[in-house]
């Protein structure tokens, strides 16, 4: 992924959790989360415990998350110099709001005369405690590889395992007529070819309910349709003959099909390149072990046995397959609309 695919990625994410930007650039983004995207990022377990049994209303935090290192150097350097550490005053929390005629974070002045606050708890036990604070807000670099993309990733990952959606439709003004909707599974399968060098593919594959249809690239035939997880109005789901478990049975029969039509030559180069592999490991420690002293001869043959094992797992070609997610998907059918 480059820059632009990563930051269209991260505010694809952040709209869909509903995350209110502050600022937009094109090298970052400040956003405030929303709930659900401050337990999944912040890592806060114990702030949002607290909040479930009090019942108080939230305070989610704000974030800063850098596409371009450099462009937002470049952007502070302009503004003259790193910004305050924190975040104006009207998009603070009001409790941290600096009070009117003050600069935010100095206390203002007392005043011979006026009536002074009656000392807190906190201020008995450990003397002065500042009462003006500045909100701070984390910034991250969100590129390839980096920690808080991974995290981004996971929180998608987790949350897109499967999905629920309907065809959009909207019926004709002063229409009875229902429209029949068929029921699609579909699963997007990951195939990883491995040894020493690894080849991976998606193969998307959707099966109708009713008639067991199997359709390759069936992702890319939703692409162009417009989908909702809301049940539409006048429609008639056709029921299924065939359950959800037979279904994905008939799923991985197929894919098993298609990959056995491969042309594996690759594996046979594989397992030569790991008979080699372990002749070549082999004859560098039969000469140690033959050589090396009684006491240390098995702690030699130990390393030996570890290193077979490595290179076995390193070399030998293997096909792994894993599901990436899955969805439930009720389309229109082409026939005509049941009166």
């Amino acid at each position: 992924m480059n820059q632009t695919q990563i930051q269209e990625f991260v505010l694809r994410y952040l709209d869909a959790e509903q995350c209110d930007i502050v600022e937009k650039h094109p090298a970052y983004v400040t956003v405030k989360l929303s709930p659900s995207a401050d337990k999944e990022l912040t890592y806060r377990p114990y702030y949002w415990s607290f909040v479930e049994r009090t019942g108080v209303a939230p305070e989610t935090m704000t974030c800063t998350f850098i596409f371009d290192p450099d462009g937002h150097k470049a952007s502070v350097q302009e503004a003259g110099g790193a910004p305050a550490a924190g975040l104006p005053p009207q998009a603070m929390p009001a409790s941290a709001r600096p009070a009117e005629g003050s600069s935010a974070g100095i206390t203002p002045p007392v005043v011979p005369g006026q009536e002074q606050q009656p000392d807190s708890i906190l201020g008995r036990y450990f003397g002065f405690v500042p009462t003006q604070i500045v909100a701070r807000v984390p910034k991250d670099e969100v590129t390839f590889g980096s920690r808080r993309l991974e995290q981004i990733f996971g929180a998608v990952r987790n949350k897109g395992r499967f999905v629920h959606l309907y065809e959009q439709f909207k019926p004709e003004q002063k229409s009875t007529a229902t429209l029949p909707y068929e029921n699609w599974l579909a699963v997007n399968f990951k195939v990883e070819l491995a040894c020493d060098m690894k080849r991976s593919e998606i193969h998307s594959l959707g099966i109708h309910l009713e008639t067991g249809q199997i359709r390759e690239r069936f992702q890319e035939s939703l692409l162009n349709k417009r989908l909702t997880p809301r049940l539409p109005a006048q429609i008639f789901i056709i029921p299924d003959k065939i359950t959800l478990p037979r279904a994905v049975i008939y799923l991985e029969e197929y894919l098993e099909q298609l990959l056995r039509g491969y042309d594996h030559s690759w594996a046979k180069e594989a397992g030569l390149r790991l008979t080699d592999e372990i002749d070549r490991i082999r004859g560098y420690y039969e000469t140690l072990i033959q050589g090396a002293d009684p006491e240390k001869r098995s702690e030699v043959e130990a390393q030996y046995v570890n290193r077979k094992q490595e290179i076995d797992w390193q070399y030998r070609p293997r096909i792994q397959v894993s599901v990436i997610n899955c969805g439930l998907f009720h389309l229109q059918k082409d026939h005509l609309p049941i009166n």
